[in-house]
């Protein structure tokens, strides 16, 4: 907890492929962690959030995301990893949930397209990559990086978050070492900081939208421009100013 995180999510993934699986009640932090770290530089204790990840290759595996489970809703974070560009095109459209995973382990089996990832931004649904595979095995990160060029290209770096997935403390890397892959992977020196900062908070909000069922407002105190100072100046000041 050394790296500079403040917010951390616990991980529990359902593959179809394993075995069949139901979703079941998020593990307490408390249960893991006795007493949680400290902050980097704060007084303040990190935050452990939940996120469920539902890896889909059928339609008939959406039913879990669509289903009045009591459990869906105990997960601060939900995400599905669709593995065809059907189940893509569905996680976009019409699946509640925050994130939607980009595979980047392989080549993808199919292209991005335009309608689908507009539609996935108007709803507020944030673009997964991760990172670990990229720093872990060379195939992969040509993979990793091919792959989210492709996806730049359609969504234009919009709402992109990048994770680390880490399995090992030796996996992660800082916040901006991360903004640094992402410069790798087709963003801006601006969309690399937001996809380890601000989309990452709104990812979250979105998950507490989802689960209250209402909306979350939060403010952001905005700098007065300089022609708005000026406009706002009585006409004699405003005279002595011009000369």
């Amino acid at each position: 907890f050394l790296v500079g995180y403040s917010v951390v999510a616990l991980n529990h993934v359902i593959d179809f492929k394993e075995k069949k699986q139901e979703i079941i009640k998020p593990v307490s932090p408390s249960e893991l962690f006795p007493s949680l770290p400290i902050v980097q530089g704060t007084s303040k204790r990190i935050k452990v959030l939940t996120r469920l990840t539902l890896v889909v290759s059928d339609p008939s595996h959406c039913n879990l995301l669509r289903s009045t489970s009591a459990n869906i809703r105990l997960y601060d974070i939900i995400a599905v990893f669709p593995k065809t560009e059907k189940l893509f095109h569905i996680a976009c459209t019409t699946l509640d949930v925050d994130l939607v995973c980009i595979n980047v382990t392989e080549k993808l089996p199919f292209y991005f397209r335009r309608p689908p990832v507009n539609m996935a931004i108007d709803r507020g649904i944030y673009f997964e990559l991760l990172y670990t595979p990229a720093i872990k095995d060379s195939t992969m990160r040509r993979y990793t990086i091919s792959n989210a060029i492709s996806l730049m290209q359609i969504c234009k770096g919009k709402n992109i978050v990048i994770s680390s997935a880490a399995e090992r403390p030796l996996e992660l890397r800082g916040p901006y070492d991360v903004a640094n892959l992402g410069l790798l992977f087709g963003l801006s020196e601006s969309e690399a900081k937001a996809a380890v900062s601000t989309n990452c908070r709104a990812t979250v909000l979105h998950g507490e939208t989802r689960k209250s069922a209402c909306g979350v407002v939060y403010t952001v105190k905005k700098p007065r421009k300089v022609e708005e100072e000026e406009t706002t100046l009585p006409a004699c000041k405003k005279a002595k100013t011009e000369a």
